[in-house]
C-alpha cells in the first residue's frame, strides 16, 4: 500500500489539536500532535503516540511525566510553531500546572505520569496517567485533511 494513500485516509478522520510539553534538563518542551486519546475512566489514563525519531521520545522516555495542552481554535499559530514550520524566534511564556510546563490560553491542559511505553511500528505510545486537569472555555482547533478546520453547530433540525 502507497504511504501518501494511507496518510490521505488518516487525513480524513477530523481531530483536535494537541501541544505535548515537558521539562527536560530543567528548560520546557513541546511538540504539536493530534495522536491523543483517553483511555480509562478508572484509573485516569490517557496516551499520546510519539515518532520514534522524534525529540520529544527521547524527552519523554527520561522525564516520564507530560502535559496534554488542547489548543483552542485562535493558538493556530502555536500549532505551526510546536510542529516546526515558523522558523522565527518565538518567546512562549509558560504556566506551571503540577510542576510542568503548560500553554496559556488552552480550552484544557492534562497533566500525566508516564505508566506506559509501548512500541506500535514506528512510535511508541506513551500512556499517562492523569494527576491534574485545567479547563477554560472556548472552541477547540481541528485538523482535517491537511488543513485547520473551525467548528460549527449543525441545525437541530438538520439532525434530526
Amino acid at each position: 500500500m502507497d504511504d501518501r494513500l494511507f496518510r490521505n485516509a488518516m487525513g480524513r478522520f477530523a481531530t483536535g489539536v494537541i501541544v505535548i510539553t515537558t521539562e527536560f534538563e530543567g528548560r520546557p518542551y513541546g511538540m504539536t500532535a493530534n495522536a491523543f486519546v483517553s483511555v480509562s475512566l478508572n484509573p485516569k489514563l490517557v496516551l499520546v503516540s510519539i515518532g520514534i525519531h522524534a525529540h520529544m521520545h527521547k524527552r519523554l522516555e527520561q522525564t516520564k511525566r507530560y502535559a496534554v495542552n488542547i489548543l483552542a481554535s485562535n493558538q493556530q499559530a502555536l500549532s505551526a510553531l510546536f510542529a516546526g514550520q515558523r522558523k522565527e524566534e518565538t518567546e512562549i511564556e509558560f504556566d506551571i500546572l503540577d510542576q510542568l510546563p503548560v500553554l496559556q490560553g488552552t480550552i484544557a491542559t492534562i497533566t500525566c505520569n508516564v505508566v506506559g511505553e509501548h512500541q506500535a511500528g514506528d512510535h511508541t505510545l506513551f500512556v499517562g496517567e492523569v494527576t491534574d486537569i485545567r479547563l477554560n472555555e472556548g472552541e477547540p482547533l481541528l485538523f482535517s485533511q491537511g488543513r485547520y478546520r473551525e467548528l460549527t453547530a449543525l441545525e437541530e433540525n438538520a439532525a434530526r
